[in-house]
């Protein structure tokens, strides 16, 4: 397991060689032999690359748990204490980590000062296991996997626009009054020229022709502030400037139903200590928070 991971991380023979002080034809030898015994590819091999094959990666996961997990138990038996140390690395969604995880990060690295975090966050869905991630949050339903996964809130998309916005323009009631507004579509939220409502519990999905379009849900949100016009994201993204009153909700009736939030992580019942607390603590600190639920 030990020599599979290390070419699954080097990409390579030789690099995995290298790394444990093997020749690369006895890391070779090792792989086959585990590829024999499991009955199953688990790395694509050619003249310029290796790569883990689908069943490799799930493999990978887990031999890696289990690699950490006699680790942990060893350090337990000879009393040692396993408290957090190393690198974690965590994901999220761009707003949605610099408002909720950062602080929980924050929190994290100045309780444990054995411990570092890499933490990545982008607007599309990570594969844990291809980026070789430790944490995620997702919002959204979950496709069956082997990830393990803890809810810990919801949220849902909503409308919205400045007070004084609407005061000028008047506040849309119907869905079909939309097409008398201006308009701010976010790329990362809409990534086409409609815009999905509810209307009597079925799918309504309408055309639009926004005045602005962004790539960056801020920019959406600073220009809606602004007094633009109506723009469409996710509650928690838009949380403070409805709470203080900068941005006013319109169209509540035609929203869809909720979108639940996870944690995701790769490990089982036998848990890292630096996985283990950092997930406690962004259990507590994410269904304690009163815009994600």
């Amino acid at each position: 397991m030990k020599v599979f991971v290390a070419v699954a991380d080097e990409l390579g023979f030789a690099a995995a060689g290298r790394r444990l002080n093997m020749s690369p034809p006895a890391v070779t030898r090792a792989v086959s032999q585990l590829e024999d015994h499991l009955g199953v590819r688990l790395l694509n091999r050619s003249t310029r690359h290796v790569r883990p094959t689908d069943a490799g990666l799930v493999y990978c996961a887990d031999a890696r748990r289990i690699i950490e997990d006699v680790a942990t138990s060893e350090a337990s038996a000879a009393g040692v204490s396993t408290r957090p140390t190393g690198l974690l690395s965590v994901t999220a969604p761009v707003l949605f980590g610099q408002m909720f995880v950062v602080p929980t990060i924050t929190r994290y690295l100045q309780t444990y000062p054995d411990v570092s975090v890499d933490a990545v966050f982008l607007d599309r869905v990570v594969n844990l296991l291809e980026e070789d991630l430790d944490v995620g949050v997702r919002i959204g339903e979950l496709p069956d996997s082997s990830m393990r996964a803890i809810r810990v809130g919801s949220v849902k998309v909503v409308s919205c626009a400045a007070p004084a916005y609407l005061a000028k323009h008047g506040i849309p009631t119907r869905l079909t009054d939309l097409k008398d507004h201006f308009l701010i579509s976010s790329k990362a939220i809409n990534t086409t020229s409609e815009w999905r409502f509810f209307d009597n519990n079925k799918l309504q999905s309408i055309k639009v022709t926004p005045r602005l379009i962004t790539t960056s849900n801020a920019a959406a949100i600073e220009a809606a502030r602004a007094g633009l016009g109506i723009t469409r994201l996710i509650s928690y993204q838009v949380a403070r400037c409805i709470n203080d009153g900068t941005l006013k909700t319109v169209l509540e009736n035609f929203e869809a139903s909720t979108l639940p939030i996870h944690i995701l992580h790769r490990e089982g019942r036998l848990t890292t200590a630096k996985v283990r607390c950092f997930i406690d603590m962004l259990v507590d600190d994410l269904r304690s928070d009163k815009n994600l639920n």
